[in-house]
């Protein structure tokens, strides 16, 4: 009988043991907790919500969580079977009780005669090399398996306190306002969004940015020091009301064909987050404002005026790999290939997100052929962001969300697709490409 080890017993690893359970694969699953517990978890129990007990959108019509849900649910996804048994009322949103969650899980798995579970810590030079592993540890993985991990992939940092900037979709952003071009014309002229502030505009924003309620630090964050080079947007602003504009939003080698061609005030740029082109991140606009007021203060940027973000930004503790220069298209650790990362450490964000990838991770190991989901599909969009399709100079975790999808076809007389038709055109797209990949790997 063939056995997989997984290390880490969150969402991913829970559902990734699952999957292969459901193979007739026995599963060691190695969990350090309760014997080395975490700043943020509480239970020794597996699955635990330690931020929220919401998994988002259950909505499989227009959302692109709801369509997540929607395909592992149809491949017996333990973690959507535990959210269902324990769903509690939350309108549109699938909320659950936590503990009810957690105990559903533990029981599920550990009740099962091919589970061993060992609870110690493990460092990444202790796992084997002749056998198939999940590493699944999550985004507060132990130092002594950081470490290791960090060495092997040759990478100055895992963001153990990672900056997030806002996305927002390319689409709405306001092209009367904004203009490609890279400073002094570098590159081939699309790499940036341009988006200009007049002074009395810039003076406005740097405003707005000041008074903006920020989020508090968790206990366990509050003595982990800001990289010099990724500090919140707001933290610059506090150095001086012209610091930004000598940061990044420095409008030299910049000309703004809206204004015949001078130089704009000020400028806030935005670099393509993947190669289709469908989401641009706001650079160096990497904050600990919320949410709201990131929504209120970021449209006073005139071009953003009307924007839609696929993600808010932040700066929270975290760990994770460059996945598109570590990992292969099947989660496969490169030069260490029986060695598969899951959850947030390969780079997704998100509850939901991380048990995807869990799933997948489970059923990629249990059949090194087996074909991968399309990349019509969440499933599919998601994997290919983590292993391929973001850019790797600027890799951060990422929420599924249909800017991650190849775009829609527009039907034949219509100019553009708008608000649901546009995400229904996106769901729908999704279950016929899932439908006819799921029946192909079930014939």
């Amino acid at each position: 009988m063939k056995k997989v080890l997984i290390v880490g017993a969150g969402l991913a690893g829970s559902e990734a043991a699952w999957q292969l359970l459901n193979k007739g694969f026995a599963v060691k699953m190695v969990e350090m907790r309760p014997k080395k517990t975490t700043p943020a978890h509480k239970s020794k129990l597996f699955g635990e919500l330690v931020c929220s007990n919401s998994l988002r959108s259950d909505d499989h019509e227009i959302n692109a969580v709801g369509l997540m849900h929607d395909e592992m649910r149809k491949m017996g996804s333990l973690i959507m079977q535990a959210a269902d048994a324990t769903r509690v009322p939350a309108g549109a949103a699938l909320a659950v009780n936590r503990e009810e969650f957690a105990t559903f899980i533990t029981e599920k798995l550990k009740s099962h005669p091919l589970f061993e579970l060992e609870e110690k810590e493990m460092s990444f030079e202790e796992l084997p090399t002749d056998m198939p592993v999940i590493l699944a540890t999550g985004p507060l993985t132990s130092s002594k398996m950081a470490q290791g991990l960090q060495a092997f992939t040759q990478k100055e940092s895992l963001h153990f306190f990672d900056a997030i900037a806002p996305i927002v979709y390319r689409d709405s952003v306001d092209m009367t306002k904004a203009w490609y071009q890279s400073r002094y014309d570098k590159g081939d002229g699309t790499d940036y969004l341009n988006c200009a502030l007049s002074k009395e505009e810039y003076n406005a924003f740097i405003d707005a940015l000041l008074n903006g309620e920020k989020v508090a630090f968790k206990d366990f964050e509050k003595d982990t020091p800001y990289f010099e080079g990724c500090l919140p947007v707001e933290v610059m602003a506090e150095r001086g009301r012209q610091t930004l504009l000598f940061g990044p939003m420095k409008p030299v080698g910049l000309s703004n064909p809206h204004e015949n061609g001078r130089r704009p005030f000020a400028v806030v740029q935005l670099r393509k987050e993947n190669k289709q082109g469908t989401l641009f991140n706001l650079v160096g606009f990497q904050t600990k404002l919320t949410y709201k007021a990131q929504n209120e203060v970021f449209r006073l940027i005139p071009a953003l005026k009307d924007a839609v973000f696929a993600r808010f930004g932040g700066i929270h503790r975290n760990t994770f790999v460059c996945g598109p220069q570590v990992l292969d298209e099947r989660l496969s650790l490169k030069g260490r290939e029986n060695i598969k990362l899951a959850g947030q450490l390969s780079g997704c964000e998100g509850y939901i997100e991380s048990a995807a990838m869990g799933l997948l991770a489970g059923l990629l190991t249990s059949d090194n052929q087996l074909p991968l989901p399309p990349q019509e599909t969440a499933l599919g969009a998601m994997l290919c962001h983590i292993t391929k399709e973001a850019e790797k100079s600027t890799f951060q975790p990422m929420n599924i969300n249909f800017g991650l999808f190849p775009e829609v076809e527009i039907p034949e007389g219509k100019k553009k697709l708008k608000g649901h038709d546009r995400k229904k055109a996106y769901t729908e797209r999704a279950k016929k490409a899932f439908d006819a990949w799921y029946h192909n790997i079930t014939a």
